[in-house]
């Protein structure tokens, strides 16, 4: 009796372990305020070209901002997805926009294409150092994260090692959307 409680506790720790494994922590947590400004390389959107401050831009407003290391086909996925969303909820003022954590010398030229490929409208994409911006800590292992924030504070946090993000994930994603809307 005693040989099985102890193999059932040690089976039910390393279950907890392979969850714990699969789940990452990146970027700006629930509950916490934003760090502060960055100036990303902006590929699309009003201030195309430069180096400009989305975090300044935005201010209070409802934000989806997203952490990637590349661009991919989920990732795309949930970014049109976001910006009909932000189509949607215009009128509470609902902005985006994704940060590409990298020093790849190609990913501008893609950037564009997505951009263009996938009609942007509202989602500006930008290019950061592979670290991300000072104070964000989006861990390297983080393939995407998505933070969720007004008043620039954290109401929704979602990260995703490589190939891990599914179409259940976007759909967690948009369904958080009125912890950031409903707020003032």
């Amino acid at each position: 009796m005693r040989k099985l409680s102890i193999a059932a506790l040690a089976l039910a720790f390393l279950a907890s372990f392979a969850v714990a494994e699969e789940t990452i922590k990146s970027g700006p947590q629930v509950g916490e305020d934003l760090e502060g400004p960055f100036h990303p390389l902006n590929i699309n959107g009003p201030q195309a070209g430069k180096k400009f401050c989305l975090y300044c831009a935005n201010g209070a407003k409802p934000v989806v901002m997203v952490f990637a290391r590349e661009p991919h086909e989920q990732l795309s996925r949930l970014v049109k997805k976001v910006d009909e969303a932000c189509s949607r909820h215009k009128d509470a003022k609902l902005n985006s926009f994704v940060v590409f954590c990298s020093n790849d010398e190609g990913l501008e030229d893609r950037l564009k294409k997505l951009a263009n490929d996938a009609n942007l409208k509202h989602v500006v994409l930008s290019i950061e150092n592979p670290a991300g911006p000072e104070g964000y800590k989006v861990a390297r292992e983080a393939d995407v994260t998505v933070v969720l924030y007004v008043n620039r504070n954290v109401k929704a946090n979602f990260s995703f090692k490589k190939g891990q993000m599914q179409d259940k994930d976007i759909e967690n994603i948009l369904a958080a959307l009125p912890k950031i809307l409903a707020a003032k």
